[in-house]
């Protein structure tokens, strides 16, 4: 039943104007990006022949790649999550929902795996981008599947956060402002983690970048992926927990 549900998320997310417009924005922007260090790493290679120790391709190109990518998905991810639940509870059809012989768990992992699986469809077009470079030359394929890693760790973490957001309110845009502003809050916890003060070192371990950065630099940390997995099933139980008291209004 989750997958049918998850289909059915995925489904209507394709019927959407809006999803195909993110697309292929998404698309267009890191392609002008993937070019923009395609041309850094020409202009660099002269004199990055004549250094032994020079960074190669895959740290000039495919790892400021994916953290653009990141960066832009930051911005796109609340636009696709501010509808899962707030649009099913505005036009009353979550009651519809509730009411049928699936739990609350099915509804929101169903939920959850539709749009991860369209974002993974986003991330997938940006994955493939650095492989193109095999064609002239060779890419660090454990630094790539690190930072690919990372990005899908990532972006389970924007889609369980922005799911439960979406579970608090009946307004779409809300939910995608508030949204927003709570992953941009746990993007930049790490600039106040950095400044030395008193609990700093919490703030910086609660920050999604600070999990992110070691995997684009290729370090595999069994802390960092604990941190994800544990922020996003914790993001989906406080998600059924939502809908659980919901149904006990109703």
């Amino acid at each position: 039943m989750i997958f049918t549900l998850a289909s059915r998320e995925l489904r209507s997310m394709f019927l959407s104007p809006m999803a195909w417009v993110i697309l292929a924005v998404i698309s267009a922007l890191c392609a002008y990006f993937f070019l923009l260090y395609i041309d850094l790493y020409l202009q660099l290679q002269p004199r990055l022949a004549a250094v032994p120790t020079a960074p190669g391709v895959t740290t000039i190109i495919v790892v400021p790649l994916f953290s653009t990518a990141a960066t832009v998905l930051l911005l796109v991810t609340p636009l696709l999550t501010m509808r899962l639940i707030s649009e099913e509870r505005r036009s009353q059809t979550l009651s519809l929902l509730m009411s049928a012989p699936v739990s609350m768990t099915e509804i929101i992992l169903g939920k959850f795996l539709g749009v991860f699986a369209f974002v993974l469809l986003m991330l997938a077009l940006v994955a493939v981008m650095p492989l193109s470079l095999l064609a002239g030359g060779e890419i660090d394929m454990g630094l790539w599947a690190s930072g690919l890693l990372g990005l899908v760790l990532l972006l389970a973490s924007f889609c369980s956060i922005g799911l439960y957001v979406s579970t608090l309110t009946t307004q779409p845009t809300v939910a995608a402002v508030a949204t927003f502003g709570l992953l941009l809050l746990l993007w930049v916890l790490n600039l106040a983690g950095s400044t030395g003060n008193e609990g700093g070192g919490v703030l910086s371990y609660l920050s999604l970048l600070s999990h992110y950065q070691p995997l684009l630099k290729g370090i595999f940390s069994s802390t960092d992926i604990i941190y994800y997995l544990l922020l996003i099933s914790s993001c989906l139980v406080l998600s059924i927990r939502r809908l659980d008291a919901d149904r006990l209004q109703h």
